[in-house]
């Protein structure tokens, strides 16, 4: 593993994947650890992709209401432009990024940056989505995070979309998708 001398000092850097349906807490998870970061003197960075303003244009809001700072992105490119200097970068809502993302949280890795991405490894249709498959890929560390299925009580996997849209990036929370094992979301409503 190449690792680049940042200050004549050589900083291991790693990324970790926080993936899951919708509801599993996945950005709950995501500002625990960067929160844990920021009291350990860490200099942190946060990020989220300019299309998500369902709960807050700048900071990313879980669905129990945790919040933290961020910067909004139109561009995974525009992360290494406001990174410079960090020890720990977190990016939320990752799939409606581009699929250059996996490479510049390689470059981020290779600089001695700690890079926690979350987001969902499925859409509605139970498809891999966007870069998050590529991304597991090249993690070192993947936490798959669960919710719990509206219809019979298990462990969801799946985003169930209840609206008939067929659009494959359709904003929205419990008024538009909600959890779902694997035998209820095949049995549909």
């Amino acid at each position: 593993m190449f690792i680049e001398p940042v200050s004549g000092v050589y900083r291991k850097g790693w990324i970790e994947v926080i993936c899951g349906s919708m509801f599993s807490g996945k950005t709950e998870e995501l500002i625990r650890r960067l929160r844990r970061a920021q009291i350990a003197n860490r200099r942190v960075e946060i990020f989220k992709p300019l299309v998500d303003t369902r709960y807050h244009e700048q900071n990313i809001v879980s669905h129990d209401a945790n919040s933290i700072r961020s910067t909004p992105v139109s561009h995974s490119d525009n992360i290494l432009l406001y990174a410079e200097g960090v020890d720990v970068v977190g990016i939320d809502e990752a799939q409606f990024l581009d699929m250059e993302l996996p490479d510049v949280c390689e470059k981020l890795a290779r600089k001695g940056v700690r890079v926690i991405v979350a987001g969902l490894d499925m859409d509605y249709e139970g498809k891999p989505f966007g870069p998050i498959p590529n991304l597991l890929a090249i993690a070192d560390y993947i936490t798959k995070v669960n919710a719990i299925c509206v219809k019979c009580g298990d462990i969801a996997h799946f985003s169930y979309r209840t609206v008939p849209d067929k659009s494959r990036v359709l904003l929205g929370e419990k008024d538009r998708y909600e959890p779902r094992c694997r035998a209820c979301y095949y049995k549909g409503d």
